[in-house]
């Protein structure tokens, strides 16, 4: 019987998805969200004018806006781009390397209930990021 990829012996670097989109600080939220609908992916590293990871948006970010209680009223929020991403942004962000154990990245995400992790290299520049999908990848590569 061969060992279990999730037993310590793959790294982040075998599960990853290295075709990242990514936001910057200054982008619109409905540049934002327009950008996220049309790739299909729920979670955007946020990056800064040098490429250096400084936050995670979402859609449940993106998403929660669409209603805010102004003095105990609800008002309907137009998403548009007078918000930027690093007003709504979760910051700073959970992170991991491409040679961090599996094993550790799925505690990460469990405890945390993150639906991904920005992959970054020494200089905190993203490399990839590791979504549940990717985990359910290696999870299933141990099924069978």
């Amino acid at each position: 019987m061969s060992p279990s990829p999730l037993h310590g012996r793959d790294r982040v670097r075998d599960w990853m998805s290295t075709k990242v989109l990514s936001a910057n600080l200054r982008d619109g939220l409905r540049q934002t969200w327009d950008r996220m609908a049309e790739a299909e992916v729920r979670h955007l590293p946020v990056i800064d004018d040098q490429e250096q990871l400084v936050g995670v948006i979402s859609d449940r970010d993106l998403r929660r806006l669409s209603s805010l209680d102004l003095g105990g009223q609800a008002d309907a929020f137009r998403l548009d781009n007078t918000l930027k991403v690093e007003q709504v942004m979760s910051s700073p962000p959970a992170h991991v390397s491409p040679d961090t154990p599996l094993e550790e990245a799925l505690a990460i995400i469990g405890a945390h209930r993150y639906g991904a992790l920005p992959v970054v290299d020494d200089n905190l520049c993203v490399v990839g990021i590791l979504s549940a999908w990717d985990l359910l990848r290696a999870f299933r590569a141990c099924l069978g």
